[in-house]
């Protein structure tokens, strides 16, 4: 992961979480990414938000490497 200085928040839509299996999984993978970050997520609404220092592409990845297809809001 390539840091920046300052906490951001990133959104993404992912269409292909349905469950709440999938947000504990996407959860894990983005704590794994930066363990100080805020994730919130609404599974009806299919979108992540996380408030980090990890860059939207490191989120996009993680996200598709744990097995989901990552979309720009």
């Amino acid at each position: 992961m390539a840091p920046s200085e300052e906490m951001t928040m990133i959104e993404i839509k992912v269409p292909d979480m349905t469950c709440g299996h999938c947000v504990s999984t996407i959860t894990k993978a983005v704590k794994e990414l930066d363990a100080s970050a805020k994730v919130d997520i609404s599974l009806a609404e299919h979108r992540v938000r996380v408030e980090g220092k990890a860059s939207k592409e490191d989120l996009f990845h993680c996200v598709a490497e744990a097995g989901f297809t990552p979309q720009a809001v």
